[in-house]
């Protein structure tokens, strides 16, 4: 080897050094966006959750949607920003046009027919300017199975969702509040702690719970650019969930220009009934989606809302 060869040998080694730290700190840098959490301006993904069979030999097919901003909610009304392709089926457009935060799952179902074959369901929805898609197709392994392909226990096969009745429509005036009551009849099961009593604690499936992971106590702290929000240890919005403890009615917006405010956010069903007082920021035309939740199955309505300017 000659010495300019042995001279340059070193120089081209601590440059292959310097390139590959490079290198990875770009990479890393490339992924910055997808670690970073956002208040607004991120766009919503529509997704295809799965299909299910039904008893008359249709199917449903399951959508849900992420919000990818952890506190921006978008109104997108139907047309050609949100909207169905229903492969030749009858025009229904069933799915949201408001849009709570981060992900929400198996938020409605598209109804095809037994026939359906290979033909495609095709939610568009554009927002930030770029045009998301969910596809749902009846591909085998995306079959929906209502207890995850194990027999449940006797008692969970026994119980059966809530019925749920409330007005059908109703209208207020900025800025009052609306009282909604809710009837609610159930068949007691699954059994909940109050029949049982307190020192019978409710069974848990451990084998059944997401497990979380816990940083080590050296480890580096996750970084976050929206620090007020409360997130559990993988990032995720903490949001709060109805009881599993007694039967119980809440609110949320399907259709509407803006949010609303729930109190109480649950409300215990007392005597066949729930009250609801709901708070209104802005006038618009309102769809509420109203769930009762037994503890472990739910059932839905719509309640329609004129909120009217003072």
């Amino acid at each position: 080897m000659s010495p300019q060869v042995v001279k340059c040998f070193p120089v081209v080694m601590a440059l292959m050094f310097l390139v590959n730290p490079l290198q990875s700190a770009l990479a890393q840098f490339e992924h910055l966006p997808y670690q970073l959490k956002y208040d607004k301006g991120q766009t919503i993904q529509p997704i295809f959750q799965g299909w299910s069979r039904n008893e008359d030999g249709s199917f449903d097919m399951h959508f849900g949607y992420l919000n990818r901003n952890y506190t921006d909610e978008l109104n997108i009304p139907i047309g050609p920003d949100n909207f169905i392709d229903m492969a030749g089926l009858d025009n229904i457009q069933t799915q949201p046009t408001y849009f709570h935060t981060r992900n929400n799952r198996d938020i409605f179902t598209v109804n095809v027919p037994a026939d359906f074959g290979d033909r495609e369901i095709i939610w568009r929805l554009t927002s930030q300017g770029q045009t998301l898609e969910a596809i749902g197709w009846l591909q085998a392994e995306w079959e929906i199975d209502e207890y995850g392909g194990y027999t449940p226990d006797p008692e969970v096969l026994a119980n059966h969702p809530p019925t749920l009745d409330i007005v059908s429509a109703t209208s207020v005036r900025l800025p009052a509040t609306l009282t909604l009551t809710a009837s609610v009849t159930d068949d007691g099961l699954p059994e909940h702690r109050a029949t049982r009593g307190e020192e019978e604690p409710r069974a848990v499936n451990e084998w059944n719970r997401t497990p979380l992971l816990t940083r080590p106590e050296n480890a580096l702290e996750i970084p976050t650019n929206v620090p007020h929000l409360q997130t559990n240890v993988r990032g995720t919005k903490m949001k709060p969930t109805p009881p599993r403890d007694r039967l119980s009615v809440s609110y949320m917006v399907w259709r509407g220009p803006a949010n609303i405010t729930a109190e109480p956010m649950f409300a215990e069903v007392v005597n066949g009934k729930s009250t609801t007082e709901i708070t209104f920021s802005e006038p618009g035309e309102y769809q509420l989606r109203v769930q009762a939740f037994d503890g472990v199955k739910s059932s839905y309505e719509t309640v329609s809302v004129n909120v009217l300017q003072d």
